[in-house]
């Protein structure tokens, strides 16, 4: 097998918070430069299940590595094991724990202080240090970089400085009661390693000082891991070697984990339809309620989308309930609010409910009744089948739609270049970074999200969304925070310019006779530190 060495990527360039893509010349570059090559992914094994864990992922992993500006599915998963960020957090809860730091800090007012763990190193054997702290949060908070955590960081955090070898203290703007789960978004990386050769990130190069190493990378095939064994943080590698595969459709994917003798031990992303035969062949199925979705989002830009009466009414017309017994096989959520209401119990005052002669009247208010749209989609199995039951909805209320799908990386190309559009339809799940209603919340509608890049949201709602977002993050007190986060979603369904219709289940399976300490999870990717060899 050929490889490409790190460093020969193309330069990174500034990416909006939600291209979903990655960078297009990090997957030519993609390299495997320490282990042996490998075939395909279905020749790939690690052996012994009692010292190898071999894994499948339902995405690329030849999008950007680099841990500041990834959303990528693959990257993010596996970095939560080779990466450490100051604090970490629980994979379901965001409970946060130690991760680099030594302990948690105590919150004082605008101050936090943090110690680095004693005895910290890098993969290739440097020592963690506190400038290497100041280093990362400075790109992650310079403007003109503009990476992808920088919206999570703005605006409550000023700056970081060093106060020592080891230690270092956060300036905030302001009391912010999510700090430590935003901090769980910014893994720190090596200054000596990464300083001006940020495209080495970007075409797959991870050196960090978690519990596992990357060894190998095969582009839209596999990336091989090997125990760390200088890692003395708290939660150490328990295999010797893992190997997790990237396999995108839906069908060779399950077929790793069917069988009486499945090829790997877990698979993520597994499809509904395919779980009574997966539980049949002894695996184990679980479906985790997340923040996925398949949202609409309108050109506020562009008339009548500007009327929020159009918007609502497209929603109306949706059949929500069919879309998840037929989209989704079950496994969904109806969007009554915002955020997952499975998540955080708090529908909002206009749920915009499936009622086509509220969809008519709206339309009539608007003096919208003969509409045409072209909606612009992804070509996921999943979109497909829940875009044909949106289709449905609109042709029985008279709205003449074609449906334009298309692979996410060109959708995405499109919007970037300034491409002209009416209606979008296609799922993200923005808990993969965290769970909280603020970063939720924000992730779509503040700096470069969708709604004010795509969608060209702005004017005094989205002025009051963002004052309701900082003083719900200021206030210290549950039942007022509880309130303001009710009127974000209410002010959210009102507009309805990214707006999710249903929220779908994601699907884990693995083998219990092999495989333990491991749980489904509501957002794409693998959680493997805590994974421990059965039998």
């Amino acid at each position: 097998m050929s490889t490409t060495r790190f460093g020969s990527g193309q330069p990174l360039s500034r990416r909006d918070l939600l291209r979903l893509t990655g960078l297009a010349g990090a997957a030519a570059a993609f390299s495997s430069t320490l282990g042996a090559c490998g075939g395909p992914a279905s020749t790939n094994s690690t052996g012994d299940t009692k010292e190898s864990l071999t894994a499948v992922v339902g995405y690329g992993n030849n999008q950007t590595w680099d841990p500041l500006q990834t959303a990528s599915a693959f990257a993010m998963a596996a970095m939560l094991h080779c990466y450490e960020a100051l604090v970490e957090g629980d994979p379901l809860t965001r409970e946060p724990y130690p991760g680099l730091a030594k302990a948690l800090p105590e919150a004082t007012g605008t101050r936090l202080a943090f110690e680095l763990r004693a005895g910290a190193q890098w993969h290739d054997g440097r020592p963690v240090t506190a400038d290497d702290v100041v280093f990362t949060y400075a790109r992650a908070l310079d403007p003109a970089e503009n990476v992808l955590v920088r919206t999570f960081l703005t605006p409550w955090l000023k700056e970081v400085r060093k106060t020592g070898e080891h230690s270092v203290e956060f300036l905030l703007a302001g009391p912010f009661h999510y700090a430590l789960q935003r901090i769980q978004t910014v893994k720190i990386v090596p200054k000596h390693v990464f300083e001006g050769r940020w495209q080495d990130a970007v075409a797959g190069k991870v050196v960090g000082s978690g519990p596992y190493r990357v060894v190998e990378q095969a582009p839209l095939s596999h990336t091989r891991f090997e125990r760390f064994d200088a890692y003395n943080g708290t939660r150490p590698a328990v295999y010797r070697r893992m190997l997790w595969n990237s396999i995108v459709e839906a069908a060779p994917r399950v077929a790793k984990i069917s069988g009486a003798r499945p090829a790997v031990q877990i698979v993520e992303n597994i499809p509904a339809a395919n779980a009574d035969q997966l539980r049949a062949d002894g695996r184990t199925v679980e479906f985790a309620d997340g923040g996925n979705n398949l949202w609409l989002m309108f050109n506020t830009a562009r008339p009548p989308f500007d009327n929020k009466l159009v918007r609502q009414a497209l929603h109306h017309a949706i059949d929500k309930k069919k879309m998840i017994e037929v989209g989704l096989r079950g496994k969904g959520t109806a969007g009554t609010s915002f955020i997952n209401p499975k998540l955080v119990a708090q529908p909002a005052a206009n749920d915009l409910g499936y009622d086509p002669g509220k969809a008519r009247e709206l339309l009539r208010q608007a003096g919208a009744g003969d509409l045409r749209i072209t909606l612009l989609t992804t070509n996921t199995t999943l979109v497909a089948d829940c875009v044909n039951v949106l289709k449905e909805g609109w042709d029985a209320i008279g709205v003449q739609s074609t449906v334009d799908a298309q692979d996410t990386k060109a959708l995405f190309s499109k919007l970037d270049s300034g491409a002209d559009f009416q209606v979008v339809a296609t799922t993200q799940n923005a808990e993969q970074f965290g769970n909280d209603p603020d970063l939720l919340i924000r992730y779509y509608y503040a700096g470069s999200g969708v709604a004010p890049k795509y969608a060209k949201w702005k004017g005094p709602q989205a002025q009051e969304l963002s004052r309701l977002l900082d003083r719900t993050s200021a206030t210290g007190a549950d039942g007022e925070r509880a309130a303001l986060v009710k009127q974000a979603l209410d002010l959210l369904a009102d507009q309805a310019v990214v707006y999710p219709i249903v929220f779908t289940q994601n699907g884990t399976a693995w083998d219990p006779r092999t495989l333990g300490g491991v749980r489904a999870q509501g957002y794409p990717g693998l959680n493997l530190n805590q994974a421990k060899p059965t039998g």
